[in-house]
């Protein structure tokens, strides 16, 4: 069965959590309202990335900011999955969650591949999961997760059933980059495509916009450009570049059936010309 997916790309402005949730109800709402069953937004979307204000305004899962998000799914009908920071007694993490059409967090990661300049302010993730939806097995990361050097996180997914990898994300460059000299997603694409030859998932990567206000990457823009990938490395979409590139960019998904289950695994993996563990 296939679906549409709206990838949010929207404006996060660092320690503005109440103008950042309020943009991503209004695009779950857009996108519901344009056919949409599962909506995605960017990593860290309600306090930005690494921004100082994290250490007073983040917040528990489930709490207010899940309860903003939850309200939106349940009154669309909709799957959401979402980047935030998450405070749990004396740590924050950078995590993310799927929650369903009732409104019930489905999934809770907290990322494990955080950029080392990061790690300061958050503690690194402690699980991974799937979850089996109407719309197939959805498996849940956050951006770094997905580099070429931690690509054993997808592998896991895929191998515990996930047919579509969603993954917060906020992709950020220089202040000077120039995207047409240089042009930006090279390293997605790379790790994509990986995960899609060998499992036939999908991964969807839906990166924020803007300027990153404080922190080890301040004065950086936040470009967007997310990318949603199919079996066999096949693009499917491609969000806008640029900092002040918000875009809902709606993608058709087909779910795969999964290679094989358990050792079986192993076996098609071969096939396909896979040597790692």
């Amino acid at each position: 069965m296939s679906f549409k997916l709206g990838m949010a790309q929207i404006l996060v402005e660092g320690g503005q959590p109440g103008a950042n949730l309020g943009r991503a109800v209004a695009r779950i709402r857009a996108a519901a309202g344009q056919g949409c069953r599962l909506i995605v937004l960017p990593e860290c979307m309600d306090l930005g990335w690494r921004h100082s204000s994290a250490w007073g305004l983040a917040q528990p899962i489930p709490g207010p900011h899940t309860d903003r998000l939850a309200g939106a799914a349940q009154d669309t009908r909709s799957y959401v999955a979402a980047g935030l920071v998450e405070r749990a007694g004396d740590r924050l993490y950078n995590a993310a969650v799927l929650i369903g059409p009732q409104g019930d967090i489905l999934l809770h990661h907290r990322k494990i591949n955080e950029l080392d300049i990061a790690l300061d302010m958050y503690s690194v993730g402690d699980r991974l999961g799937v979850a089996e939806t109407e719309l197939g097995v959805l498996g849940l990361n956050i951006c770094a997760d997905n580099f070429g050097s931690s690509l054993a996180i997808g592998h896991v997914l895929a191998r515990m059933g996930a047919q579509v990898i969603l993954s917060p994300s906020a992709w950020a460059m220089e202040a000077d980059h120039d995207n047409a000299a240089q042009p930006y997603g090279q390293l997605w694409r790379t790790s994509y495509a990986e995960l899609t030859r060998l499992y036939d998932v999908s991964v969807v990567g839906v990166s924020s916009v803007g300027w990153l206000t404080d922190g080890p990457w301040q004065g950086r823009k936040v470009i967007g450009c997310s990318l949603a990938m199919g079996p066999g490395g096949e693009i499917l979409a491609q969000g806008p570049y640029g900092e002040e590139a918000e875009a809902l960019v709606i993608v058709n998904i087909e779910p795969r059936a999964q290679i094989g289950k358990g050792t079986l695994v192993a076996e098609e993996l071969s096939a396909r010309g896979y040597t790692g563990p």
